[in-house]
């Protein structure tokens, strides 16, 4: 994210929003008030609408941002994934997320940019993630216990974990490391620690029947 927030106040005027987003090179900026609370969020595309209503109404009074915004914002927190943030970026087709904190202030804002930038990151840097973050720091692993190759941003694991229950958590750990763009799993298990199959009814045959196949 980038933490240089430009930002209005719900009494910024009409055309100092556009003058911001002229002068700055961007294309929507957070409406915060005196405490750096988010309250919406300003775009060209809300400036253009309201610019396009105040001439079909013939208005001469002056727009505010508050009038303007669009609310309540979508805003996302620090720790959240990257890929969490993109796709709440393409589900509302927006460009821009505020970062805020735990009382919804203003911290920073993340951009496409910042979010593809997270891709540039090497495979090295991945996997060294992976070893040291997921499989040695979350799952108690030795470092040899899984091979973990990375090309493109795609990560394979291979080898045995100690428990079934252990393979789906490091799968969602890794895919939640930035710059991971995809997984092949090739992780095994020593314990099926997951639950017990269903019991069958008694005189319940195992296996399946074929549709339509009568029982003898």
């Amino acid at each position: 994210m980038t933490g240089d927030v430009v930002r209005a106040h719900p009494m910024t005027p009409f055309r100092e929003v556009v003058r911001l987003l002229e002068r700055h090179r961007i294309s929507g900026v957070p409406v915060v008030d005196h405490d750096d609370r988010v309250l919406g969020v300003i775009s060209g595309t809300d400036l253009v609408r309201e610019q396009a209503r105040r001439a079909r109404a013939e208005e001469g009074c002056i727009a505010m941002a508050g009038q303007l915004m669009s609310t309540p914002a979508v805003t996302v927190h620090p720790e959240q994934p990257v890929p969490d943030a993109a796709r709440v970026m393409e589900r509302r087709g927006i460009a821009r997320l505020p970062v805020v904190d735990e009382e919804d202030r203003l911290i920073g804002i993340a951009t496409r940019r910042d979010l593809l930038r997270v891709f540039l990151r090497t495979d090295g840097d991945i996997r060294r993630e992976v070893m040291d973050d997921v499989l040695v720091g979350a799952l108690g692993l030795t470092p040899d216990t899984v091979t973990v190759l990375v090309r493109d941003g795609l990560v394979t694991l291979t080898g045995p974990l100690e428990r079934r229950s252990d393979v789906p958590k490091a799968i969602r750990a890794v895919w939640r490391l930035e710059g991971v763009a995809g997984m092949v799993n090739g992780l095994t298990h020593r314990v099926d620690d997951g639950p017990p199959p269903a019991r069958r009814a008694p005189g319940q045959r195992a296996g399946r029947t074929r549709p339509g196949a009568e029982r003898p």
